[in-house]
């Protein structure tokens, strides 16, 4: 607990400083003590002694002032304690600049708490911001005594009362709101109040308030003839006078109760009992023994659960996966151990997946304690979770097989590298030439798998450019007809005004093959497999499946089968890499997640429908292309452009070691002198000599430490005109922002060829440059 006086904030400010004074004051007493002695005059040691005695009392009122404010404080702090302490909801004392002046114990437990602390301080974890709810909520607690408001946060719905207390101090509870405790986090249509001990309302929803015309504080405003009968006809206060309403009052934790009123419902239409009532209401609600056996249910809940009756069933009979047994739930429940909290169980009579939220509230009837669950349609909140959990995993095994294509890229350069060594050593009569090429070319095939599932996590790296697609089909068409074979008829048609688009096109026909194949595969007896392009505009935004097509011009191509079609289970997994339907050893599974991969990083979409025994198709969305309102001349290259050498000094930084070696040898066999280092910090400390001249930096992206960007932006500042090649497993676009701010830098994918690396360090290797002054006379870089 914190507490604090209760004096306001200048008076306690003003008390603070003087007791900081209090040893300079008795010093200045002392002084003005000792030279009423020493001086012989009557009348100056008098004057002395009289100021001397002034601060001493002056000193001694202010320690005993605080002494008095300090018992003060303790026997408040211990009233407050009695009668704030042991609430089960969090209560707070403030003053009116905020700060705490006491809390107790639901409130240093559930919220920061510190000797010093103000209210926003213990809300930060909670809201993000919180000053201005406080403030506004302080100000109508000023106007009107007290406030309320309900917040929502990320735990769930979050209820903040505020009193104005006097002597400028605020009192605050703070609550969890009572939905998620009845089986839902909407706003239930039905009057509902909590009231906690000597029937004070703790709370009222939005029904409730309008029942009654107003926020009240009491029970007895609104029944004036306590006490409330449960499951029976009283007298409610309301805006239009007394009106007989059927109220249920359920049991809830720490001595609050919850009361539930029904308006217009006349006292013939129940039953003895008084429990038919309930099928007027509009909550799903089951009153359950504590053993499991359903006693009653009204029409929401039957219509729910999908059934006509459940009467005399278990309700482990109609609702399943808890994870435990349904009975030790209830029991615990019904004897009041545990936290009071909702459970999403499945409906096992539905046909199709419907989830439920059950939360259980006792009830004593004839002393026999019974449940009354509340439930609420929970389908859509599952749908939600799976969504997201489908969108954590996706975005998981993306991230994984971009780090794995990482890392096989530099096995990769390293292996094929090594190999173009020795081929240009060898040549096609050396009896291990046929030796070689079989490793060069199985380390292409391992390439272009790594760059399957670089597409899947759309990192590889495009070269977009504008396509019409009608002649990319128009080329493909031969070879998409030998892969079909001559059972499977091929059907091409376009849009005669069909818009172009921009992509990478190589990317773009392994798309489009990829789902031809499929389409073959699905008709193992022969039939059509129809392609086509139109024209798409969108006025308004397409919501489709998980995504949400912007208002705009497309291109749509549809690759359309009459198969045997894919199950719904199955359709929304066809997208994740390695899940395929063929038998083992007929396909990947990395097919449609390379075409995901190809088309999202494209811009566009891609979509599948399938019906069982009727066929499937898959449609792509493609970003039409938006011609340039005005084009740019590109001047011709004037004399004064910079030629290009082929030798000069490259300073050579990568971590790997294979790769470094490899990259070494084949810039040194064409000429070039090569400086290596294995880390940006060692690049830069063989910079630090002025006198080495670098021509080219080629440096890897990725690498422990400084990264290659990180010392390349350091290097320039004193080696401006030094060209760049940067190196990398992954696409260009995950680092393309920050290469664009480097000048003279170009970006060479990992794996490369012999002939890539020499040939893209040659580009970079200028034959004059411009003068660099006195950097270039000392023969630092550019010479």
């Amino acid at each position: 607990m914190t507490f604090s006086s209760f004096t306001t904030t200048p008076v306690r400010r003003a008390r603070t400083e003087l007791q900081a004074r209090v040893p300079l004051i008795l010093a200045a007493a002392a002084v003005f003590a000792l030279s009423a002695l020493l001086y012989q005059g009557a009348q100056e040691r008098l004057i002395f002694a009289f100021v001397a005695a002034t601060l001493a009392l002056t000193a001694g009122g202010v320690i005993l002032g605080n002494w008095i404010a300090g018992r003060i404080g303790q026997a408040r702090k211990r009233d407050l304690a009695m009668l704030l302490g042991k609430d089960s909801a969090p209560l707070i004392l403030t003053g009116h600049d905020g700060r705490v002046i006491y809390a107790n114990e639901a409130a240093c437990t559930g919220f920061r708490c510190d000797g010093e602390g103000t209210l926003a301080g213990m809300l930060q974890g909670v809201l993000a911001n919180p000053g201005p709810v406080l403030f506004r909520m302080k100000t109508r607690a000023k106007a009107k005594a007290t406030a309320s408001e309900d917040i929502l946060t990320q735990g769930g719905l979050l209820r903040l009362h505020v009193h104005d207390a006097g002597a400028e101090s605020f009192l605050w509870r703070i609550e969890q709101a009572s939905e998620q405790a009845r089986g839902g986090t909407g706003e239930l249509p039905l009057p509902m109040l909590t009231v906690g001990r000597n029937d004070a309302i703790l709370f009222m929803n939005n029904a409730a308030r309008a029942l009654v015309g107003e926020r009240v504080r009491s029970l007895d405003r609104v029944c004036p003839r306590l006490p409330l009968r449960s499951g029976q006809v009283n007298e409610i206060s309301t805006r239009e006078g007394l009106v007989p309403c059927l109220a249920v009052e359920l049991e809830g934790t720490a001595g609050r109760r919850e009361i539930f009123l029904l308006s217009d419902i006349a006292a013939t239409e129940r039953g003895p009992e008084g429990w038919e009532f309930v099928d007027e209401l509009p909550v799903p609600l089951l009153k359950v023994r504590r053993t499991g056996e359903i006693q009653l249910s009204n029409a929401p809940a039957r219509a729910l659960l999908g059934v006509d009756s459940c009467t005399g069933v278990e309700l482990g009979e109609i609702v399943e996966g808890l994870g435990r047994s349904l009975r030790d739930w209830l029991e615990e429940a019904a004897s009041g151990r545990g936290a009071q909290h909702s459970e999403v169980l499945k409906v096992k009579s539905q046909t199709q997946e419907t989830y439920v939220q059950v939360t259980l509230n006792r009830l004593t009837e004839a002393g026999e304690t019974v449940l009354v669950a509340v439930l609420n349609d929970a389908t859509k909140l599952k749908s939600l979770e799976a969504q997201f959990v489908q969108s954590q995993k996706m975005q998981a095994i993306g991230q994984l097989a971009g780090g794995v294509a990482h890392d096989f890229n530099n096995l990769l350069t390293a292996i094929s590298g090594h190999c173009d060594l020795l081929l240009a050593r060898h040549d096609e009569g050396d009896e291990d030439f046929s030796d070689l090429m079989q490793i060069n070319q199985n380390a292409n095939r391992a390439a272009a798998l790594v760059g399957q599932l670089l597409a899947y996590s759309r990192k590889q790296t495009l070269q977009p450019e504008q396509l019409d697609l009608r002649e990319v089909l128009s080329d493909l068409t031969h070879l998409l007809g030998r892969l079909v074979g001559e059972k499977i008829t091929l059907d091409v048609s376009h849009d005669p005004q069909l818009w172009q688009t921009r992509a990478d096109k190589r990317q773009l026909e392994q798309v489009l093959m990829n789902l031809v194949v499929n389409a073959r595969d699905a008709m193992p007896d022969g039939g059509t497999i129809q392609i086509g392009t139109e024209n798409l505009t969108l006025e308004t935004p397409w919501h489709r499946d998980r995504a949400v097509v912007a208002p705009g011009r497309y291109v749509k191509v549809s690759v359309r089968d009459d198969g045997v079609g894919i199950a719904p289970d199955k359709l929304q997994k066809v997208f994740e890499p390695f899940f395929t339907t063929k038998r083992t050893g007929e396909g990947t599974g990395l097919g449609l997640s390379t075409a995901y991969g190809i088309i999202k990083q494209t811009g566009g979409f891609i979509f599948a429908d399938s019906t069982p025994g009727e066929g499937t198709c898959f449609m792509l969305v493609l970003p039409a292309w938006e011609p340039a309102a005005k084009s740019v001349a590109i001047d011709p290259p004037s004399d004064d452009a910079p030629q290009f050498q082929k030798c000069g000094v490259v300073l050579l930084v990568e971590d790997e070691a294979p790769v470094r070696a490899f990259a070494s040898r084949a810039l040194q066999m064409r000429g070039f002198t090569v400086v290596e280092a294995d880390s940006g910090e060692a690049a830069l400390e063989i910079l630090q000599d002025e006198t080495t001249r670098i021509d080219v930096f080629v440096t890897d992206v990725i690498m422990p430490g400084l990264d290659g960007p990180g010392w390349v932006h350091k290097a320039i500042e004193t080696r401006p005109e030094t060209r760049v090649v940067f190196m990398s497993g992954y696409a260009k676009d995950s680092f393309g922002d920050v290469q664009a701010d480097i000048p003279n830098s170009t970006f060479l994918p990992k794996p490369f060829s012999l002939n890539e690396l020499t040939e893209t360090v040659q580009r970079q290797m200028p034959l004059e440059s411009p003068a660099p002054g006195a950097a270039a006379a000392e023969g630092n870089s550019d010479q």
